[in-house]
This record gives C-alpha cells, structure tokens and sequence, in this order.
C-alpha cells in the first residue's frame, strides 16, 4: 500500500490509541513507502474515524470550569486533547485527500499527524493522573468542521485549517498556561511548552503550503484570505494575538497588521 492509502487507513480508525499507533508507524516507515502522488483515491464513508465518546455538542455548549479545582482543570486538558486528536484527523486528511502535489508536502503532513498523536497521548496520560480519560467530557467538532468544508478546496485547506485554526492556539496557550501555573500543574504547563513549540512549526507549514498554492494559481496570498475567510465562514479570531509565535510561523507584518485591523478580528 502507498503512504497516501495508510493515511487514509488510519483516518478511519475510531480508536485513539489505534490511531496513534498507526500513525506513529506510518511516519516511522515514511522514507520507504511509495506516495503515488498522483491517485485520486475514493472516499470512504463515515470520516474521520472517532470513539463514541466524546459527546460533540456545538462550541457554545462546551461547559467552561474553574482550572483551580480538580475537575476543571481536567475538562481544560480534556478540551485540549480533543483539539489534538483531532489535529491528527485533519493532518491525515491533508495526506490522502488532495492528489498531485510534491513529496514533501505529504511529509510534511504526515509529520503534522505524528506530533499530534504526540501531544494527544501526553495530555491523554496527564488527564489519567487527574482520575478521567478521554471522553469524559463534552467536546466540540471545530477542527473538523472547516476541515470537511474545504474538502474541495486546496488553497482554502491550506489557509482556514492551519494558519486560522491552529493559529488561534499560537495565541491561547501562553494564556492557558498562565492560568495552569497558577492552579500548580506545572506537568501540564511542561506539556503546553511542547504543543507550543510544535504548533508553530505546523502553522509554518500551513503558511507555506499556502504561498505556494498561491503562486501556482497566481494569486496575492494576502488579498485571497479575506475571500476564502468569507467563502467557507471561519471563525473571527480571538485578540490579542501571540505575535511572537506568529511571526516565527511565517506570518508576515502586512498579515499580522491586516488580522490586528477592525476587519481582520
């Protein structure tokens, strides 16, 4: 089987620890699989593969709790580690849906899906010492949503999933911490700095992958975005921005300017 097809294999899975396995292997065996870059593969139903828990309700209805007692600070970590288990759904979705683009975009992406099976399993195992598993609370299908919306749209993929999405974690980790720290979970903090530092370098990648669709389609990557944001309805962003991390992640002044400006926010 090719790189491509495993990825699709594993996006079916429902369990999490099957899927991080899975993945985890892929990765490992990456260099010496074919890719056959230029398969348009048939979709299978019922993606992406998930558990029966958690419970999806809408973002609004995701309950919010104190990180200063116990069991807010599980539904925290728990909120964090759906966000991440998805992440390894869409980062394997980027693999084998989107046909004819060069190796190391695939690589790319299965790396994406690899550290995201990493920081699912940290916070799986921080939540246990905290007496819950994944699943135990409530959570909402965001990640997924824009994922399935942009199906059929490269350049949108690209632009809506990573460099908005994942972006918005640039900027509400250093926050959260803050609030982790001061409630004395400095594993959890530890954890964060990990997801951190990696998550720039998937918003990286996004931002690449993007420029470079742009440039193949001959379109102003900065005048785009507005009309992909519109198009595909994403979520308005949440200020103040981490611009640090963005910065390292490849935003450029003219972006960060246009996403700190009344019509960016």
């Amino acid at each position: 089987m090719t790189l491509r097809q495993l990825a699709l294999e594993a996006l079916v899975m429902p369990d999490p620890a099957a899927k991080v396995r899975a993945v985890h292997a892929l990765w490992q065996a990456a260099e010496g699989l074919p890719l056959d870059v230029d398969a348009v593969l048939a979709e299978p139903a019922g993606l992406p593969g998930r558990p029966n828990r958690p419970r999806l309700v809408a973002p609004k209805d995701v309950p919010t709790r104190s990180p200063h007692t116990p069991e807010g600070r599980a539904a925290l970590l728990h909120a964090i580690a759906h966000i991440e288990f998805n992440a390894i759904n869409l980062a394997l979705d980027a693999v084998w849906r989107f046909p004819g683009l060069p190796r190391a975009y695939y690589l790319d992406w299965l790396r994406v899906a690899d550290e995201e099976a990493t920081h699912h399993m940290l916070l799986a195992g921080h939540l246990a010492t905290l007496g819950h598993a994944y699943g135990d609370f409530p959570g909402h299908d965001g990640l997924w949503t824009m994922t399935w919306r942009t199906r059929d749209d490269f350049i949108a993929r690209m632009a809506l999933v990573p460099r908005t999405l994942e972006a918005r974690g640039l900027d509400a980790t250093p926050p959260i911490q803050a609030k982790l720290r001061r409630a004395g979970d400095l594993r959890a903090v530890a954890i964060l700095d990990v997801i951190l530092r990696d998550e720039v370098g998937h918003v990286a990648i996004g931002n690449r992958w993007y420029r470079w669709a742009c440039e193949r389609a001959g379109e102003d990557p900065l005048t785009l975005y507005p009309t992909l944001v519109a198009r595909h309805r994403a979520p308005p962003l949440r200020p103040p921005l981490n611009r640090e991390a963005r910065l390292r992640a490849g935003f450029s002044e003219a972006e960060l300017a246009w996403l700190e400006s009344p019509d960016g926010l």
